[in-house]
């Protein structure tokens, strides 16, 4: 396991022992982990489990109720304001129904961060929308509008988007989901590329297997709100530990039941 006490600087994001709750239900409960810089990071679990929660602790979104979280080196901000705003330009954000201003071109959707953050000419905008857009293979459709656009193109307008102000992290939110196999493929081909070319860090939150796996570096797979283990893609396909093996191989029977609340419902039949 990684050490969760370890604030060096070969650690981009450091969480150790956040508690995050909605109402009376704890979602994040002693939630420890490190993300290692320039990796691919994915973030597995069974829908619920606190995904992307964490990433709205980490945004700065929401707020833990207990526990330390650091991003490059510097705690974030537990109230919005300028400390919170400078972080926040160093992080990329890929939302899982892309989020796209669907009255803006492609183009200005792209420029929409740059124009909001920065004070550069409309002459240079341009030409950082098509650069953003050529490393996504999208250059061609600058012109167009998000209605006109598949869903694989729309995600890769909206990674074109979360690249466009350089940010030294890229958080992705269930990116796999709703897209066919071959957009399925240029997305995963993109997240390894780009955080490769660009030395990025990449946080992918996901409950594809198959999927997250093919391109992670590091996997932690998060049940009740805290890691049930983390290591290579190769270790944790191989692992031992009967509640891994069921989520990652997929089965049907094993620790994760599929009653909820589990229990004796022959019991609960016989009025017991």
């Amino acid at each position: 396991m990684l050490s969760t006490t370890d604030h060096t600087a070969d650690h981009i994001v450091c969480a150790e022992d956040l508690v995050f709750s909605h109402g009376e239900r704890n979602i994040l409960d002693g939630l420890s982990l490190t993300i290692a810089r320039g990796t691919v990071t994915v973030i597995m679990g069974p829908s619920g489990c606190g995904k992307s929660t964490f990433l709205g602790l980490l945004g700065g979104r929401l707020q833990p109720a207990s526990g330390a979280l650091r991003f490059d080196g510097k705690p974030v901000p537990r109230t919005p304001g300028p400390d919170l705003f400078r972080m926040r330009r160093k992080m990329g954000m890929l939302f899982q129904n892309s989020a796209l201003l669907t009255d803006l071109s492609v183009h200005d959707n792209v420029a929409f961060p740059i124009r909001e953050q920065t004070s550069l000419p409309e002459e240079l905008i341009r030409i950082l929308v098509l650069m953003k857009l050529e490393m996504v293979g999208l250059r061609g459709a600058r012109d167009m509008m998000p209605s006109q656009l598949s869903g694989g193109m729309m995600r890769r307008v909206a990674l074109s988007r979360a690249i466009a102000l350089d940010p030294v992290m890229i958080m992705y939110d269930e990116p796999f989901v709703g897209l066919d196999p071959v957009s399925m493929g240029v997305i995963l081909r993109l997240i390894r590329s780009l955080n490769d070319a660009l030395g990025l860090t990449s946080v992918v939150v996901t409950h594809d297997v198959s999927e997250g796996c093919s391109i992670a570096d590091q996997v932690y797979l998060m049940d009740n709100g805290r890691i049930a283990g983390n290591g290579t893609a190769e270790e944790m396909l191989g692992s031992k530990d009967p509640w891994i093996r069921q989520f990652m191989q997929g089965h049907a029977d094993g620790p994760v039941r599929y009653h909820h609340p589990a229990g004796d419902y022959l019991e609960e039949i016989r009025g017991g």
